[in-house]
């Protein structure tokens, strides 16, 4: 009787936990195509995807580091005139001007000694030296600047240079791997990795009329001396100059910007050919709309841009003008 009674309990408990498990199931299959869908994203087809191993960067980063500088540029001070007070109580030892010493980065794009850097590092620089990966020192020339796009051209007299060839920027995919060589706070051919975070982006710390809005932003580590230096891809071609970070310290926190070499490209040709940048003005300036924007101004949806202003340099008889686009 007693053995009888414990193959009932056993044979009750096995039925209620298949029952359980059953439920279990069917509730929760239920659960999750109501709310996951299972079936192929248009997003991604399988077949296009073949997983790479992890990339390497030493056949870029050990070839591209040649061809990237230290820019040294120096200030001189001016020394203080004597005062009213001087005069009266005496005149005390003239001080000596002080000099001002920056560094930076920059990059040799032409072997005969063609080097591209930031505006901002050699800015107002009256000595500018460049040391090259193998420590030959040269002095530099100024052949042209553009403070809009922040990029500058220089010359130092040597030939045969290794130098980093233009690569595509525009073909620049997001998340595609890049580096970054320069010489953030003075330790020489420093090199970063990170990859594509976006493209196109403007700076909103940028207020010149014709400031950029099509840097390469990356996650690749970039700090104070990395100006002027090369972002590259892990084929060794030169896609941007890292110019900016976004940062409430100075120094990198997650995210650099680099001026494309598209836009690179014309400020050199430039300024070797006409000793300034080249630019055409539509005499509009415009605005993306966003829901806001189109909200104030009862515009209905968010197509196109908007006329912000019209420049008073449109000549009359102009395509602006035959066409009558007027502010707002």
């Amino acid at each position: 009787m007693k053995k009888n009674f414990y193959l009932y309990l056993f044979l009750t408990v096995l039925i209620s936990g298949i029952t359980s498990y059953a439920v279990f199931s069917l509730t929760d299959k239920s659960k999750s195509s109501s709310y996951v869908y299972e079936g192929e994203s248009s997003l991604f087809h399988k077949a296009n995807y073949v997983p790479d191993e992890f990339p390497d960067f030493t056949f870029a980063a050990e070839n591209a580091v040649k061809a990237v500088v230290h820019v040294k540029v120096v200030k001189k001070g001016t020394t203080q005139p004597y005062s009213i007070f001087d005069f009266f109580f005496g005149y005390g030892p003239q001080q000596q001007p002080r000099e001002q010493v920056g560094s930076g980065s920059g990059v040799i794009i032409n072997p005969e000694g063609y080097i591209v850097t930031n505006n901002h590092v050699i800015d107002g620089a009256d000595e500018i030296e460049v040391t090259l990966e193998n420590n030959n020192v040269f002095k530099a020339k100024l052949v042209g600047a553009d403070p809009v796009t922040d990029i500058a051209l220089l010359k130092i007299e040597a030939k045969n240079l290794p130098y980093l060839k233009f690569g595509d920027s525009d073909s620049l995919r997001l998340g595609e791997w890049v580096l970054a060589i320069g010489n953030p706070y003075n330790l020489r051919s420093t090199i970063t990795a990170g990859i594509v975070s976006a493209k196109a982006r403007s700076m909103p710390s940028m207020s010149s009329e014709f400031k950029i809005e099509s840097f390469i932003q990356t996650d690749a580590a970039v700090n104070s001396g990395n100006s002027g230096g090369a972002l590259i891809t892990t084929r060794g071609e030169l896609v941007g100059i890292n110019t900016a970070i976004a940062s409430r310290t100075g120094d990198f926190a997650g995210y650099s910007f680099a001026v494309p070499t598209t836009i690179v490209k014309k400020v050199v040709d430039d300024l070797m050919d006409f000793g300034v940048v080249q630019r055409a003005m539509m005499g509009i300036s415009m605005q993306d709309i966003d829901s806001k924007l189109a909200n104030e101004k009862n515009l209905g949806n968010n197509d196109g841009v908007y006329i912000a202003d019209v420049s008073y340099y449109v000549r009359k008889d102009s395509e602006i003008d035959k066409e009558a686009i007027k502010r707002g």
